[in-house]
């Protein structure tokens, strides 16, 4: 289908970059919404997750909260916040630093871990069903022209 479709546009998009800019901003939130429907049954959100997987790729080194700010995709998101809810969910563990005790260092519990293991079955499976029209060529070349579009 196409976005004209999707979104019942009725007149034509003035530019063809107009038309890419809505067709991205309408992808990506319909695949946020796939991957909120999947994980809400865990009761974790798509920025608690995007966490966990932060966390789980430093393991066992603990991670700073500044320092998951930075490598959030959802640039709004409040790290500190999406700690606090999963320290509460017995997620991750929340210390103070040993080296800066302003700072706080925050490491992944083995709840969290089996969380994450669960979720990596589901995960390979949406990836695939939602990507599934596109060939592994036009996979890495989507992705290369969008990280020339960030350039």
């Amino acid at each position: 289908m196409s976005i004209e479709t999707d979104i019942k546009q009725n007149t034509p998009f003035k530019t063809p970059y107009q038309r890419v800019v809505v067709n991205l901003i309408y992808t990506s939130n319909w695949l946020a919404d796939s991957q909120s429907r999947l994980l809400k049954p865990y009761g974790i959100t798509m920025q608690q997750y995007n966490v966990l997987r932060i966390l789980r790729g430093q393991y066992p080194e603990p991670v700073k909260v500044s320092d998951i700010t930075e490598r959030m995709l959802d640039k709004m998101s409040n790290a500190s916040r999406l700690v606090d809810k999963l320290v509460a969910k017995k997620y991750v563990l929340r210390t103070e630093c040993p080296s800066d005790r302003r700072a706080v260092d925050v490491v992944i519990t083995e709840k969290g871990m089996e969380l994450l293991n669960r979720l990596d079955v589901l995960q390979t499976e949406w990836d695939q069903q939602q990507t599934c029209k596109l060939t592994p060529e036009e996979a890495i070349l989507l992705s290369q022209f969008l990280d020339r579009m960030r350039e």
